[in-house]
C-alpha cells in the first residue's frame, strides 16, 4: 500500500509538471505570436486603409504585401545558389577558384561574345540609356545571364556543380510560387464556401460577433466600426441588386443582353488590334534595330524600345476602356472586378506572349543556313539568353516608370483642378475611384514578367521588390490624397481569392516560355553556365549518368511518360 500511494504521488508530480510546462509553452507561443504580429510588413498602413476605405482597397495592399514577400524570398534563392558562388569564386574568397570546361564539338564561331561594355569617357546620356535598356555596362555585370559563364566553382576540396545549381534554382522559386500561390488560394476558397453557403449566417457573424473586445485604442476602435460599416453596406448592396435583377422584366433583359453582346465584341476588337499593333511593331523592331547606323544612335534607341512603348502603352489604355465599358453591363461589383480581370489578363500576358514568341521567332530563324554551326541565329544573338533577360528588364522597368508617370502628372493635376478649378468640365471628371482590377492587373503583369525572366536574369526579383516596395506608398499616397471610397464597395474575401487565381494563371503561363527556353532552344556556346550543353535542361540527366547504377534507373524511371503523365493526372 506504501508503495503503491508513493507511485500514485510520482504520477501526479509528473502529471502535474507536464500540464505545468504545457501551459507556459503555450502562453510562450501566445506572446511570440503577438510579437510577431507588430513585425509584420505594413501593418498598421493596411489596418488604416482598410478602415477609411473598405476591405475591397486593403485587399489589394495585403496582395502587393505578398508580392513583396515572395519576390525577397525568390531573390534570396536566387542569391544564395547562383550569384553568391559565383562572386565568391570571382574574387577567391574562402580559398575558392574557378572550373573552366573547355567545349567540346562546338564551333570556334560560335563561341564569340563581345558585350558591349563601355570603355574610356562615356558621356551620361549613354550611361541613363544603358540603365533604361541593360546594355552597356549592365550587360556585363551579374544582372544578366551572360556573366555566370562558370562550370563549377571548387571551395576548398568541394566542387559546386553551377550549371546543376542554375537550374534547380530556377525549378525551386517556380515550385515555391506555385505552392505558396496555391496555399493562401485555398485559405480564400474557404472564405468563400463559408460566406457563401449562408448569407444570413455571415450577417449575422456580423452583427453579433464582428467586434474586437480586445481592441482599447480609439483609433483602431474607429477604424474597426468603419471597416464593419463597410462589410454592412456591401451585404445590402448586394442584396439591392439581386432583389433588383429578379424583378427586371423581359424588355429590360433584352436591352441588357442585347448591350453585352455588343460591348463584347467591342472588347474582343480592341484585344485583337492590341495583339496585331505588337506583333507589327515587334518585327519592324527586329527588322530594323540593327539596320539603323551610331549616327543615329537615339533613333535606334527608340526602335529598341518601340515594343516595350508599345506593349505599356496597351497595357494602360485597354484596362480603362474595359472599366468605362463594364459600367454598362450592371454586374454585381464583385463579378464586375473578376471580367475586368479576365478582359485586362488577355491583354497583358498575351501582350508578353508576343514579344516572346517574335524574338524566339528571330534566334531561330535558321534560313540560309544562320543556325548550321550553332543549332541558334548566332550572329544577331550570340547570346540570346541575355538578349531575352534584357527585353524582361525594359518591360520591368518601363511598366514602373509609367505607374510613377500616371500617379505624378495624372492623379494629382487632376485632383488639384477637381479642387481649385469651377469649371463645369472639370468638376464632371470629379474624384474618381480607386481601380482595383487596374491596380491589381499591373502587379500581375509585373511579377509574371519576373517569373520568366528570373532565368534570364537572376537579379530581377531584386528589383522587382524594390519596385513593389515603392508602389505600395506611390498607391497609398495616390489612394488617400486624389481617390475617393467607391460607391459600391467590394468584398475582400472574393477579391482575394480571384487576385490570386489570376495570379496563377500568369505562372501557368510563365511555365511555357520557360520550359521551352530550358527543353528545345539550343543553349549560347558564348555565354552562361550551359555554354557545353546543347540545352539547357541535359545537365540533369548529365549529372544522373554519375549516379549509382541503381538510382540512375530508379530516377529514369519516375521520369518516363510511364510514370509521370498518371502522376500529373492523380
Amino acid at each position: 500500500r506504501d508503495s503503491q500511494q508513493a507511485e500514485t504521488e510520482r504520477l501526479s508530480r509528473w502529471e502535474k509538471w507536464r500540464r505545468s510546462t504545457s501551459k507556459s509553452l503555450k502562453k510562450a507561443l501566445s506572446e511570440v505570436k503577438g510579437l510577431s504580429s507588430y513585425l509584420v510588413l505594413w501593418r498598421r498602413d493596411i489596418r488604416s486603409i482598410e478602415g477609411k476605405f473598405g476591405t475591397g482597397i486593403q485587399s489589394y495592399f495585403s496582395f502587393l504585401r505578398f508580392l513583396v514577400l515572395l519576390n525577397f524570398i525568390i531573390f534570396i534563392l536566387m542569391f544564395s545558389f547562383v550569384i553568391l558562388p559565383t562572386i565568391i569564386s570571382t574574387f577567391g574568397l574562402f580559398n575558392s577558384t574557378i572550373a573552366y570546361t573547355p567545349p567540346k564539338n562546338i564551333d570556334d564561331i560560335c563561341t564569340i561574345y563581345k558585350p558591349s561594355g563601355n570603355k574610356g569617357l562615356v558621356y551620361f546620356y549613354t550611361y541613363l540609356k544603358d540603365l533604361l535598356s541593360g546594355t552597356g555596362f549592365l550587360e556585363v555585370t551579374s544582372l544578366f545571364y551572360g556573366y555566370y559563364s562558370i562550370d563549377a566553382v571548387w571551395i576548398s576540396i568541394m566542387r559546386y556543380n553551377l550549371p546543376l545549381a542554375y537550374l534547380l534554382a530556377t525549378f525551386a522559386y517556380l515550385a515555391l510560387s506555385f505552392l505558396w500561390i496555391i496555399k493562401r488560394s485555398v485559405e480564400g476558397f474557404k472564405h468563400n464556401l463559408v460566406h457563401d453557403a449562408d448569407p444570413f449566417q455571415s450577417y449575422c457573424n456580423k452583427v453579433f460577433a464582428g467586434w474586437d473586445f480586445c481592441i482599447t485604442d480609439p483609433n483602431a476602435a474607429r477604424l474597426k466600426h468603419r471597416s464593419l460599416q463597410y462589410e454592412l453596406q456591401m451585404d445590402l448592396q448586394e442584396e439591392k441588386l439581386k432583389q433588383k435583377i429578379a424583378e427586371r422584366r423581359m424588355e429590360e433583359k433584352f436591352r441588357i443582353y442585347s448591350l453585352r453582346i455588343f460591348i463584347n465584341i467591342t472588347v474582343i476588337a480592341i484585344l485583337s488590334g492590341c495583339f496585331y499593333s505588337i506583333y507589327r511593331v515587334t518585327v519592324f523592331s527586329q527588322e530594323n534595330s540593327n539596320g539603323i547606323g551610331n549616327a543615329n544612335s537615339q533613333v535606334n534607341l527608340l526602335v529598341q524600345y518601340l515594343p516595350s512603348m508599345v506593349i505599356t502603352l496597351a497595357n494602360f489604355i485597354a484596362p480603362q476602356i474595359f472599366a468605362f465599358l463594364i459600367k454598362f453591363e450592371e454586374y454585381t461589383p464583385a463579378f464586375e472586378i473578376r471580367l475586368t480581370l479576365l478582359r485586362c489578363v488577355f491583354v497583358r500576358l498575351a501582350n508578353i506572349g508576343v514579344l516572346l514568341f517574335s524574338l524566339w521567332s528571330q534566334i531561330s530563324d535558321c534560313g540560309s543556313d544562320k543556325c548550321k554551326p550553332c543549332g541558334y541565329n548566332y550572329k544577331l544573338y550570340p547570346c540570346w539568353e541575355s538578349d531575352v533577360g534584357q527585353e524582361m528588364y525594359k518591360l520591368m522597368i518601363f511598366d514602373f516608370i509609367v505607374i510613377l508617370a500616371v500617379a505624378l502628372f495624372a492623379d494629382f493635376p487632376r485632383k488639384l483642378l477637381v479642387t481649385h478649378c469651377s469649371c463645369k468640365l472639370v468638376q464632371w471628371f470629379g474624384h474618381k475611384e480607386f481601380e482595383i482590377s487596374d491596380n491589381v492587373l499591373e502587379i500581375i503583369y509585373g511579377q509574371t514578367i519576373c517569373f520568366i525572366g528570373t532565368f534570364f536574369s537572376p537579379l530581377l526579383p531584386a528589383i522587382a521588390t524594390i519596385k513593389y516596395f515603392i508602389i505600395f506608398y506611390v498607391k497609398k499616397i495616390v489612394l488617400i490624397h486624389t481617390r475617393k471610397p467607391a460607391a459600391r464597395p467590394i468584398r475582400a474575401s472574393s477579391s482575394n481569392f480571384f487576385f490570386l487565381v489570376v495570379l496563377l494563371i500568369g505562372l501557368l503561363l510563365a511555365f511555357v516560355p520557360l520550359g521551352f527556353s530550358i527543353a528545345r532552344i539550343p543553349s549560347s556556346k558564348a555565354c552562361g553556365p550551359f555554354r557545353n550543353f546543347n540545352t539547357s535542361w541535359e545537365v540533369i540527366p548529365d549529372t544522373i549518368l554519375q549516379f549509382p547504377t541503381g538510382l540512375q534507373q530508379f530516377l529514369f524511371g519516375i521520369s518516363s511518360e510511364a510514370f509521370a503523365v498518371p502522376f500529373f493526372v492523380i
